[in-house]
Order: C-alpha cells, then structure tokens, then sequence
C-alpha cells in the first residue's frame, strides 16, 4: 500500500489542507484528554519547519445540523487553544470551514503559520460527502495531506471528497505510521503471532476473527464476548452477557477447522452479583458460573495461560478489554495481560478506543510499539477492508 508522504512532496510556501482528527473528548467545554491532539504534532512540526501554509480541519463529535446549542459546545476554538500551547506558536481560528471569512483568513496566512477551521459536521454535506461542499474545501489549498486516520473508514467530504480537486494528495506521519503497523508488519509478521480480542459483543468482531483465524498462530478471547462462545460450547455461563442473534454464528466458527488449535477462550472467571463496581465477586472456573452471576472478567489461571502465549510471542495484536476494567475489582485481568506484552518482546500493536484507555490505566502505554488512533478505522483495517480515505491518496 505504497501511498505518496509528506517528506516526498514540496510543501514550501503552499497552502495545505490537513485533514486531523481531533475529535477529542469534551467535558464543559474543556478537552479531558489532549492525545489525540498530541499524536498531529510531528506532521504539523514538519509542515511549520517546511514553511507551509497549514490550514487543519477536522470533526468533533456529532453535532445536530443547525443546532445552536451544538454549534457553541462542539465548536473546534478549544482546541486551537490547546493546539497553539503544544505547538509554541498562535494557532489562528475561523468560525466557518468555508465561505467568504475562511477564505480572507486563508488568503493573509504567512509561511509556518496555522489556522483551525470550524467543525466541519455543522455541515451534513460533510458527511453526505457532498462534490459542491468538497470542491469549496479544496479552494482553500493547493496539496492535501490526510493524518486522520481514525476517519480514515469513512468517506465524507474532507477525508475523500477533497482528493478529486487537489493534487497531491499525501499521507501525514501519523498516517504513515498507522499503515506500517497495521498493514507492512502484519502481511509478514514475526512468529509466533499471537491476537487477543475482547469487547462486549463478538457481533463487533466476527469478520475480525474470521480474518485472524489461518494467520494467527494463537487467539486469545475474553471480554464480554467469550461467553456467546462458552455458551454453544455448552457451558453455563450464568447471567453472563451472551448475544443470542448471533449464536448461530459463534457455532459455525467454533465448529471452523483450526478454531480449537488456535483460539484459547478464558479457564476461569471473575464473576459478580450485578454489573457494578462494589458488587460481591468471587473466581469460578469455566462452566461453573451459577444463575445470579455474570462474568465480569478472566480470572487468574486464564492471565496466566496468556501470559505463556506472551511470553514467546513476537508479534502482538489486541483489540479490545478483557473485563469490565472501568471497575477496579474487574480490571485485573485486562491490566496484567498489558503488563504481560509489556514485558515481552514481541512487536506490540494496539487497537480501539477501550483498550488505549484499560493501557493508559495499566500504566504501560509507552512500552507499546505502537497504539493506533484509529478505532474504528484500525478495526475494519485488521479485518482486511480498504479505506476510501486511503484508497484516496495519491500512489507513489
């Protein structure tokens, strides 16, 4: 997926549209968490030190098209306030993504110089992935470089639209780097490669696993998801989440030739009274789980049947918890299996919202070889789909 960088193209007293995501969580106004923000910075250094003309558009949130409220809470200022106190430098902000004020904004920038547009969602042409609404976009730029790759699986106006009104059109660093781990090491991956999945729901990950099943040399299951297999496999899993529409599916793949060579589901649980925190647990092994129970997380002989896995693996996928690691009586499964990778020596490549935040909360995350700003995007790339915001860039 050899696609044009951002060191391959002249970017020198240009205008160039960057597509971020900076779609960051907000609490009264505030950003509570600034990582995603942080992970732009390398390409945004690169392009002040090239003396580009840099104009950064992104979405934040889901705002209702045409709502005043939404327009005052989701609007993208915080973050050019955020951005310009990384950055050492004023980062400029325009309350609209197009039109007659963003262009005289864009027509007085010097070389080195950022501005921040307005949300690009207060527009539903975004993401109806409008030509009129992306031509505008365009206008503002000469090249386009796209290092949101946690938008990447969708295409809306900025993210491809754009593509057909610039050229080049490149990948970001973070991009970049995105790729090479999700896509280059993982075609020819060290062995012995080992996935673990978790989540609540294997309707999340059915093709995922589909995909892994053949190429892994071990699949490591746990998360609320286990049960749905536990439960065609004829164990009782108590009050444990079990999705009962897609049964019929976790059979057929338990039945898959090679599933019972590769996959390793959990040995012994954590359960509880009742989803929360201060609920009664205790440690059950598999198939003991009594009605008025449910599995909240994998117990201690599972951790340490991973951690063997672990111990010699040489590439690492994982997407998604093992328990419920929000509660501090559930999380222990989740944060000693980070720890595990942590300690190995194996090529680390982690995946999906929840599970950045249960390696955050273990501690470990910069002892991660790579942690995917992707979400979404990192899942349907690990399950083999392409993503029209890649497929849109320029071939080198």
């Amino acid at each position: 997926m050899e696609k044009l960088e951002l060191k391959d193209i002249d970017v020198s007293g240009k205008r160039v549209l960057v597509r971020v995501d900076f779609n960051v969580p907000m609490k009264d106004g505030k950003i509570t968490d600034e990582t995603r923000i942080t992970a732009a910075l390398p390409t945004l250094f690169a392009l002040i030190n090239a003396d580009a003309k840099i104009i950064l558009v992104t979405h934040l949130g889901r705002p209702e098209v045409g709502s005043a409220a939404d327009r005052k809470t989701l609007s993208t200022e915080p973050i050019a306030i955020a951005l310009s106190r990384k950055l050492g430098t004023r980062v400029a902000h325009v309350n609209d993504c197009i039109g007659e004020s963003v262009q005289s904004a864009v027509a007085s920038m010097r070389n080195g110089e950022v501005l921040l547009l307005e949300n690009v969602r207060f527009y539903a042409e975004e993401t109806a992935n409008d030509t009129a609404f992306a031509a505008q976009l365009a206008s503002l730029a000469d090249v386009y470089v796209n290092d949101a790759f946690g938008t990447a699986h969708r295409a809306h106006a900025s993210t491809e639209g754009v593509t057909h009104y610039l050229s080049p059109c490149a990948v970001g660093l973070l991009m970049a780097r995105e790729i090479y781990y999700l896509s280059t090491t993982l075609e020819n991956p060290a062995r012995p490669y080992v996935a673990i999945l978790g989540g609540a729901k294997i309707s999340d990950k059915i093709t995922l696993i589909e995909n892994l099943l053949g190429k892994v040399d071990k699949l490591l299951i746990g998360g609320g998801m286990a049960y749905t297999f536990l439960s065609v496999m004829g164990f009782s899993i108590g009050d444990s989440i079990v999705e009962t529409e897609k049964l019929d599916v976790a059979k057929s793949l338990v039945e898959r030739e090679g599933f019972s060579d590769s996959v390793i589901l959990p040995l012994d649980h954590v359960v509880g009274k009742a989803f929360d925190p201060e609920t009664e647990s205790q440690i059950v092994d598999k198939g003991n789980i009594s009605d008025g129970w449910q599995g909240l997380d994998i117990g201690p002989e599972t951790v340490s049947v991973f951690g063997k896995q672990l111990e010699t693996a040489k590439t690492v996928v994982w997407n998604g918890p093992l328990g419920v690691y929000e509660f501090e009586k559930f999380a222990q499964g989740t944060i000693s299996v980070a720890k595990q990778i942590a300690d190995s020596e194996s090529v680390s490549i982690i995946g999906g919202g929840d599970c950045v935040a249960a390696i955050q909360q273990a501690g470990v995350a910069d002892r991660m070889t790579h942690i995917s700003t992707g979400g979404g995007a990192s899942l349907e790339f690990l399950e083999g789909k392409s993503l029209p915001g890649i497929i849109a860039l320029t071939d080198n």
